[in-house]
């Protein structure tokens, strides 16, 4: 039981991660049916950034290991959607009315400038993240001793989750953002500014998933310049595991995905655990093949 339990939250501190990469997929194909495949280099700007501001900015001896996490997960949330909002401009506002295709390849392209800005700037190595943002203690819980810095990974996942949910349907723009990715047309026509829109869910994503990136490099305490690749991958499938274009359904897929991924590593072998979670894909894809709870194709603003 107490492996269960240990796992569980392993899988529930991954998982958080997973879902919040997943977020700007989903967030982007909402509203212009098209996956973001930078994305994923995003978030590894997110993680490189952390680690500069952790190392250039004397954190350690300002603030404590939560203040300096705080401060740094802020300031790299605002400038990672700040390149998210330059890549839609620049990458993909000019080829709005372009075919897919078009889009698509500028995606990737993207995704191949970033991926190599980054080798170029740090280098190929693997990068260690500072000792201080690791602290050696942990908190009871059910029976087990769990790591703070994991217990808070979770808890900054759920709440950056929440807050993203209330401001989606509780909010102006939130009804916008529904309400483009339903029929940006007719979004027009009532007077929604589909443009500002877009480019607010290339703030939110990009931001979400910098924040990420700096969790992944607090919680395993290295990074490298191709993890936006698996990380972007894994989010990606998150997404399409809970419905592709559903919010809820990213949150959803991005849990149960770092969940199946820790209990095969626990109870299988590390080395299966990407090949079983890739097997819970299929075959929830077999029975439902819109994902866990499928895309939304009409709301009630």
């Amino acid at each position: 039981m107490e492996q269960f339990i240990q796992q569980l939250i392993n899988g529930l501190a991954v998982g958080g991660i997973y879902a919040l990469v997943a977020l700007g997929y989903t967030m982007v194909y909402g509203v212009l049916k098209l996956i973001n495949f930078a994305h994923g280099d995003l978030f590894t700007i997110g993680a490189y950034l952390g680690l500069t501001l952790l190392v250039s900015s004397n954190l350690a001896g300002l603030l404590t290991p939560v203040g300096a996490a705080i401060a740094v997960f802020i300031m790299v949330s605002l400038f990672v959607a700040l390149i998210g909002w330059i890549l839609e401009r620049a990458a993909y506002r000019p080829l709005r009315n372009a075919n897919r295709l078009s889009a698509v390849v500028s995606a990737l392209g993207a995704s191949i400038f970033f991926e190599n800005a980054i080798m170029l700037i740090y280098g190929a190595r693997v990068y260690v993240y500072p000792e201080f943002m690791r602290p050696d203690f942990s908190i009871p819980l059910l029976g087990i001793n769990v790591p703070f810095m994991r217990l808070l990974i979770i808890a900054a996942s759920v709440i950056l989750m929440v807050c993203l949910w209330l401001f989606i349907q509780r909010t102006r723009m939130g009804a916008s953002i529904r309400a483009v990715a339903i029929d940006q047309a007719a979004s027009r026509l009532m007077g929604i500014n589909v443009d500002r829109v877009i480019s607010l869910v290339f703030l939110i994503g990009p931001g979400l998933g910098g924040a990420a990136g700096l969790m992944v490099g607090i919680y395993y305490g290295q990074i490298d310049f191709t993890m936006g690749w698996t990380y972007g991958l894994k989010a990606f499938t998150a997404a399409i595991l809970g419905g592709i274009g559903n919010i809820p359904g990213a949150m959803l897929g991005g849990f149960l995905l770092g969940v199946t991924e820790a209990l095969a590593a626990g109870y299988i072998a590390m080395a299966w655990k990407d090949a079983v979670a890739f097997l819970v894909l299929i075959i929830i894809l077999i029975i439902r093949p819109t994902g866990i709870l499928g895309e939304r194709t009409a709301d009630k603003l």
